[in-house]
């Protein structure tokens, strides 16, 4: 059985957690596998939008404890789990085209920071997000990372230091989810955004969501710096010249995908 599944739907892909008995569990075959998938899809140049999901009752429960008590286990074990779960999460964000996330039952730990870690969330009402490590000694140092870039400090310090499971309404006011609804609409309102994205030039939105992770980290005055030139050089673009060309002409522009 494949770790992770991918499935394509003309300039969407779909990449499916498939370890349901684990909870998708983040085991390194998981990891690695996902991390393939994402290699893939980043040459190809018919996908726009990628939507992640997993199989089962849950989203993801993070890391496998069974996998990280086990005999033989040392610091290199722990080093090669997490530096991979650090390179899966990097390359989330320096794939070409954004991620959406769909998120069901609960979403826990490095889960949680898979979450954190997509571009944008689409979350269920019954959805739950927790960083529970601190309830077993292990605190969530690495889910710290994006989860503190996302939703804040005193925020992020309240999951982290307390454990406790945030719900779906929570998430969406605290900006760790762009959207709630029913279960049964989440795979359609996944859709639904993934499909508005892909509409758009396939250059226009890598060129953007790189841009974005360069600059958002940066001080204000480093940021216009940075964003002023990134924004000349997208003006020299085909996709952008004919983008403004159709606007003002009044007509629908003709993606080049340049």
């Amino acid at each position: 059985m494949a770790a992770v599944i991918m499935d394509k739907s003309g300039p969407i892909a779909h990449l499916i957690l498939n370890s349901p008995e684990t909870r998708n569990a983040l085991s390194l075959p998981v990891m690695h596998s996902l991390m393939e998938h994402l290699e893939t899809l980043a040459r190809d140049v018919d996908v726009r939008a990628v939507i992640l999901r997993g199989e089962g009752p849950a989203f993801c429960a993070g890391h496998n404890l069974k996998d990280m008590v086990a005999e033989g286990a040392d610091i290199h074990t722990y080093r090669e789990l997490f530096s991979t779960c650090s390179q899966m999460m990097l390359k989330i964000h320096a794939l070409p085209q954004p991620v959406i996330v769909q998120v069901h039952g609960i979403a826990t730990a490095a889960g949680c920071q898979l979450v954190a870690a997509c571009d944008l969330a689409v979350a269920e009402t019954e959805a739950r997000f927790a960083t529970p490590g601190v309830k077993i000694g292990l605190f969530c140092t690495t889910p710290m990372v994006p989860l503190v870039r996302l939703i804040g400090r005193r925020r992020a310090l309240e999951m982290l230091m307390t454990g406790r499971f945030v719900s779906a309404q929570e998430a969406l006011a605290w900006g760790l989810v762009n959207r709630v609804v029913p279960k049964d609409q989440l795979g359609e309102a996944a859709m639904q955004l993934a499909e508005e994205i892909s509409q758009f030039s396939r250059y226009t939105l890598a060129f953007g969501k790189d841009a974005f992770y360069r600059q958002v980290d940066l001080d204000e005055r480093s940021a216009y710096s940075f964003a002023k030139e990134a924004m000349a050089i997208n003006c020299l673009a085909r996709d952008a010249q004919e983008g403004m060309r159709a606007f003002v002409e009044k007509r629908s522009p003709v993606w080049g995908h340049t």
